[in-house]
């Protein structure tokens, strides 16, 4: 058996990282360890807790002794790094906690994992940072980010996760750290946070409330599926050449009101309003976030070249998929909004 430790496995993209992995690497033991901050879902972990090959360890990757006990015990062939604060306007309102989990937590888990195979020595460890295409700042119309674009942050979150992506780049270099780096776009998919655009979106629409929408909702983002994600991270994990950043990205730009618009059009399908009128009408459009970076888009084709890695999911199917997830799954949604998904932890 092989374990892997992924950190902030109980989040969105962490969770269905590590359902994925459990399904398709039968010989692979997953240990995630997580705060439970309130993006981290215990009712989603609960879901595993029958799955032998899974533990659940609660812990902050802030805690250096608990994450040196954690390494000398179960002596993993890798670390997976998604724990994260993630939302922006969450960091404009509260940069501290960003900056502590982000910079801190990633300083603290490379120290301890640094320690570890110091102690014990293992030259097929690796060490997997997941970052965002936010680092980069912003595009304009044309053009898209590439593992050379210059960094550029605009918000907090930004700035936190462009530290640790060099802190992370720092101990390739400084101590040989046998580290990899992802930059992915905007996923979406089961298990995200209703405070997202998409979740957020279908929730609302499915209650019958308003669906705001920042400025004038032209912000293009890059979208692409969660579980082509996760693939793209178990490649690089096998396949990615240490020291080396891989941008992750599935070239399907939408318009954030385009978005909303295919959300709606779908429900109008599927749940009908009772006045019959289209859930195009709940739109409303409120004062843009200060700092809202305008274009992200990803050229994937180093992934792709390198690790043979392709996004299979197209925009279309992803969020026809996502809103049937919603849909059949209310209670999940429901429990989140009203903070009962907290009890489970």
């Amino acid at each position: 058996m092989r374990r892997i430790i992924v950190t902030g496995g109980a989040g969105f993209i962490g969770f269905n990282y590590v359902r994925e992995l459990l399904a398709v690497e039968p010989q692979t033991e997953v240990i995630v360890v997580d705060k439970l901050t309130y993006a981290g879902n215990p009712r989603s972990l609960q879901e595993l807790h029958a799955e032998p090959r899974f533990r659940f360890v609660r812990a902050d990757i802030c805690d250096r002794a608990a994450l040196r006990e954690l390494l000398g015990a179960t002596r993993p062939a890798a670390v997976v790094h998604f724990a994260a604060e993630s939302h922006v306007d969450r960091s404009i309102d509260g940069p501290e906690d960003f900056v502590r989990t982000n910079v801190m937590g990633t300083f603290a888990l490379l120290e301890e994992c640094r320690r570890y195979l110091s102690e014990h020595p293992d030259p097929a460890f690796r060490f997997l940072h997941v970052s965002t295409d936010e680092v980069f700042g912003a595009l304009g119309p044309s053009g898209a980010f590439v593992e050379t674009t210059a960094y550029d942050p605009r918000s907090p979150y930004s700035a936190s996760k462009a530290g640790s992506d060099h802190l992370v780049s720092a101990y390739v270099h400084t101590y040989k750290f046998p580290a990899l780096t992802t930059n992915c776009s905007n996923n979406y998919g089961p298990y995200q946070f209703p405070e997202k655009l998409i979740p957020l979106t279908i929730a609302n629409a499915l209650a019958g409330k308003p669906l705001p929408v920042y400025g004038k909702g032209e912000n293009v983002r890059d979208w692409i599926y969660v579980t082509d994600h996760c693939a793209a991270i178990r490649a690089v994990l096998r396949d990615g050449r240490v020291g080396e950043c891989y941008l992750v990205g599935a070239r399907q730009e939408r318009k954030n009101l385009d978005v909303v618009h295919t959300i709606c059009d779908v429900l109008d399908a599927r749940a009908p309003r009772a006045d019959g009128s289209s859930h195009r009408s709940l739109i409303q459009f409120v004062t843009d976030r200060p700092g809202h970076d305008f274009r992200y888009a990803i050229d994937p084709s180093k992934v792709e070249r390198e690790v043979g890695w392709r996004a299979e999911v197209a925009f279309a199917e992803g969020i026809r998929r996502t809103i049937d997830w919603y849909m059949e799954r209310r209670d999940w949604t429901e429990a989140i909004l009203s903070g009962r998904y907290r009890d489970a932890g």
